[in-house]
C-alpha cells in the first residue's frame, strides 16, 4: 500500500506501507493491502504503520480523515508530528501544541478586540441618530 499523509502546507509522509492502524470515532482500526475500501475520521492520538522493511513508525495526528482505496491510503489532517520514539514524538507534540495554544491565544484576543471595537462603534452610530 502506498501511505500519504497531508498538511495543509505538505505532503508529510509518502512511503510503501504493509499495514496502517488508527484511531476513528468508533475505535482502533487495522488496514491492510487487501482490506476493502475504507473511510474514517481520525481523532487526535496516534497513527502507526508498519514500513517495507518491517520497521513500525509512529505518527502523532490531530483530526482529520483517513481513506482507503485499493492499494492507497490518504490521511488528511491538519497537525501531524513524527519521529524516532514515543517519548521523543511526545515531547515533540507537546512543544507544538503548546506553540499553537499560544498562536490561538493571540488571534482569539485580536478577534474579541476587534468585534468589541465593532460593537462600541454601532453602540456610538446608534446613539447619533
Amino acid at each position: 500500500m502506498k501511505l500519504r499523509v497531508l498538511l495543509p502546507t505538505e505532503v508529510l509522509i509518502e512511503e510503501e506501507v504493509v499495514q496502517v492502524t488508527a484511531e476513528g470515532k468508533d475505535g482502533f482500526f487495522c488496514l491492510k493491502p487487501r482490506h476493502v475500501d475504507f473511510v474514517s475520521s481520525l481523532v487526535p492520538g496516534l497513527l502507526s504503520y508498519i514500513n517495507a522493511l518491517g520497521g513500525e513508525v509512529f505518527m502523532a495526528v490531530g483530526e482529520g480523515v483517513l481513506v482507503k482505496y485499493g492499494t492507497d491510503v490518504l490521511v488528511s489532517t491538519a497537525q501531524a508530528a513524527t519521529g524516532p520514539d514515543l517519548g521523543i514524538l511526545k515531547d515533540t507534540v507537546e512543544k507544538s501544541f503548546r506553540m499553537l495554544n499560544d498562536r490561538e491565544k493571540s488571534s482569539r484576543t485580536a478577534v474579541a478586540k476587534l468585534e468589541a471595537n465593532f460593537v462600541r462603534k454601532f453602540l456610538e452610530l446608534g446613539k447619533e441618530v
